[in-house]
């Protein structure tokens, strides 16, 4: 890594306090743990494992560098490899390669940025919806569908189940199954945003 290179770009559509978190785990890394990013780079590189969250869990155990900070560091020592932050529209691409997932991913995204402020942001499982705070998040599913995720409990609403494994923020307590575009609920949408 050349001088200069240390320091990662902050992905794009994140909303101005998930851009100040970001930066605060940088900015914290080289004072907290005594080492700069370019040596947890170089450590990095030296790991047996091949799988992100394997790599994550081997500093964890290593080094005591927990998940935040070891993703941190994983995303500039590979960065194809731990979700192409910088690679949002092919992240994009390749994840909504089918046209009715894609479909309902553009009813979502025309409901969700209709309301004020709202952000856009690829992830390489899913797309996210962010004011504050992340509030809706979409990802496909087999046969054209796709899977909502929601920050609302489950019994706000009877089309509303608890997630199970999804990879999504935590605040998202809800999802919904969405076989057409049709199934958006601009509504639910708009409540999911009011908390955030």
């Amino acid at each position: 890594m050349a001088a200069g290179d240390d320091k990662l770009t902050p992905p794009s559509g994140l909303s101005p306090r998930q851009q100040k978190w970001f930066a605060s785990v940088q900015a914290s890394l080289e004072r907290d743990t005594g080492k700069t990013l370019e040596e947890w780079v170089a450590i990095a590189r030296t790991c047996p494992e091949t799988k992100p969250r394997a790599q994550a869990a081997w500093f964890k155990a290593n080094y005591g560098l927990l998940q935040n900070r070891a993703m941190h560091v994983l995303s500039v020592a590979f960065p194809s490899e731990t979700g192409g932050w910088a690679e949002a529209d092919a992240l994009r691409e390749a994840l909504w390669a089918d046209p009715a997932s894609r479909a309902i991913l553009e009813a979502a995204q025309a409901a969700a940025t209709a309301l004020p402020d709202v952000v856009m942001g690829q992830r390489k499982q899913f797309t996210a919806f962010s004011r504050e705070f992340q509030f809706a998040s979409l990802r496909p599913v087999k046969g054209g569908k796709a899977m909502l995720g929601l920050a609302l409990a489950p019994d706000a609403d009877p089309r509303l189940e608890a997630p199970k494994n999804e990879s999504w923020s935590e605040r998202l307590k809800a999802r919904m199954l969405l076989e057409s575009p049709a199934d958006l609920d601009p509504a639910l949408l708009r409540q999911a945003w009011e908390r955030s």
